[in-house]
């Protein structure tokens, strides 16, 4: 660009609507101004109408007038395309005072409005495509705006705008960036995970309510409980109820996921059914539960609940740690162990999430383990990933749900080494990587 200097009245120019959306003046800038001088000359560009227009250095012509400086310099430039405008002043912005989420976030919504992609975003404002395309989808978001500014993070306010119609799942968002930023997405997975559930169980509920059935807490067994499962009643001549005969329902989520029912049915005397008679066995066995019976099982529940959250995140980063340009730090190392002290764990090979975490397509019946040999084959320059991903497999393989109750030291190594390499551990996997094992 043909470039010229001219000390211009600072109240002459016009500054346009710029990426920074608040300008960040300090008394101390103002001050700086009043008593040096604007030392690094503004760069403008003269319109056809003879406007001067600022491209960059906006804080500093604000400050002028403020300071009441009679010029400033000003390199006078030919008009540059609006989109590398906006894309130098992020650069140029993020030198001198670093953005805003918010003041990112509109800036490439500018850049986009003008038909530039995501990825042509992405270049010439020198970051990577999907935090342009996070950015772009928080501005677009109303919540996900408001939120961006109130002084959250883009990815702090997707999150946000993603539980909007949940108060109590906000709260516990807001209170996971207060106190713990780390845990933030596990708190997200957990709440994505209860959703799930909730709306399973409501889809199920609905179902059999339509069926004419009373959806109850729990179905009983014995002739002390209202309602009673149907394997548990026989009428006079011996015979149990069918379900056509149910009245009731009790449901509850599988281990495996899916949503079961329990059919039973309510008043079941009066119907003329007899209930099993509760003996001395089964009630110390399925008897009322005394309260620490209950604390134990609540915790037994929720962890087993937090680690399959957890897996799922877990698994998300593992991927992304494939995905990385470089190596993670001594992975040698790691696989020298891992198929000698932990070989019974990370000689079990699952080839299928092997693929997964080093991003190979998916093939039907891969039972052969083609699509990560495949991948071995096309990618000779970094042995690391299907390596990795293959032990990686083996280890999440043996990770079941309820491991953080009897946890191994082959588990725990895992852990503990993606912990080294950045992972954030949740609470209930922090059980597992305790310096001591119970």
């Amino acid at each position: 660009m043909t470039q010229t200097i001219e000390f211009v009245a600072p109240a002459q120019l016009h500054t346009e609507t710029n990426v920074r959306r608040q300008a960040g003046l300090t008394e101390a800038f103002v001050s700086n101004i009043k008593a040096n001088g604007v030392l690094v000359p503004i760069v403008a560009h003269r319109t056809e109408d003879g406007t001067l227009r600022v491209l960059y250095g906006q804080r500093r012509t604000l400050a002028a007038v403020e300071a009441g400086l009679e010029a400033v310099p000003v390199y006078i430039t030919s008009t540059p395309e609006e989109a590398d405008r906006l894309a130098t002043q992020v650069a140029e912005n993020d030198q001198r005072q670093a953005l805003t989420e918010a003041d990112r976030a509109e800036a490439f919504h500018q850049m986009a409005l003008l038909g530039i992609s995501a990825a042509q975003i992405a270049k010439r404002a020198g970051t990577d495509r999907g935090s342009v395309e996070k950015a772009l989808k928080a501005r677009t978001s109303e919540s996900a705006s408001a939120a961006l500014g109130a002084g959250y993070t883009i990815d702090q306010s997707l999150l946000l705008a993603e539980f909007e119609d949940s108060a109590e799942a906000t709260q516990r968002l807001e209170a996971a960036i207060a106190d713990d930023p780390d845990m933030l997405e596990h708190v997200a997975q957990r709440l994505r995970d209860e959703r799930e559930r909730a709306r399973q169980l409501a889809a199920a509920a609905a179902e059999y309510e339509a069926q004419g059935l009373t959806v109850v807490e729990q179905m009983g067994w014995c002739s002390t409980d209202e309602a009673v499962a149907l394997r548990f009643l026989t009428d006079a001549e011996g015979s149990r109820p069918g379900e056509d005969d149910a009245n009731a329902v009790s449901l509850y989520q599988h281990w495996q996921g899916e949503v079961r029912a329990e059919l039973g049915i309510v008043g079941w005397a009066e119907k003329g059914y007899t209930a099993r008679e509760p003996n001395r066995s089964t009630e110390r066995q399925s008897g009322p539960m005394t309260e620490e019976q209950k604390a134990q099982r609540k915790v037994l529940i929720a962890n087993n609940k937090a680690m399959e959250s957890a897996t799922k995140v877990r698994r998300t980063w593992v991927t992304g740690l494939l995905a990385r340009k470089n190596a993670p730090k001594d992975w040698a190392g790691f696989l020298a162990l891992a198929h000698t002290q932990h070989h019974r764990l990370a000689g079990e090979r699952d080839t299928t999430l092997a693929a997964a975490f080093a991003g190979c397509a998916n093939k039907d019946n891969d039972w052969n383990g083609t699509a990560i040999s495949d991948y071995a084959a096309a990618h000779p320059a970094k042995p690391h990933v299907p390596l990795l991903a293959l032990a990686f497999a083996g280890f999440e393989k043996n990770m079941p749900k309820d491991c953080w109750r009897t946890p191994t030291e082959d588990i725990r190594f895992y852990l503990n080494q993606l912990t080294a390499w950045g992972y954030k551990p949740s609470d209930v996997e922090r059980i597992i990587t305790a310096d001591e094992l119970d």
